[in-house]
């Protein structure tokens, strides 16, 4: 019997997905186009800040998170060194 693959998996959803994410994007972003920001630093009134800023930070976290695992990693065999 053939399992069913699930949802997220098949091509014609994968597709779907990009597109609501891309869709996504674009309303976080266009906002900026009507709406004056008041910005209290310098750099959060630019265009598109916290579309970009979110997403510079969440590369970020992936490369600290790669550092952090590689400073504390262990040896597979941590607990049976005697």
């Amino acid at each position: 019997m053939r399992r069913k693959k699930h949802w997220l998996v098949q091509p014609h959803n994968i597709k779907r997905l990009w597109g609501v994410f891309a869709m996504v994007l674009v309303l976080s972003v266009a906002p900026n186009v009507l709406l004056h920001p008041h910005a209290y630093f310098g750099l959060d009134g630019s265009f598109g800040f916290f579309a970009w800023y979110g997403f510079v930070t969440c590369v970020a976290m992936v490369f600290i998170s790669k550092w952090l695992g590689w400073l504390v990693k262990r040896k597979d065999d941590y607990y049976h060194d005697d």
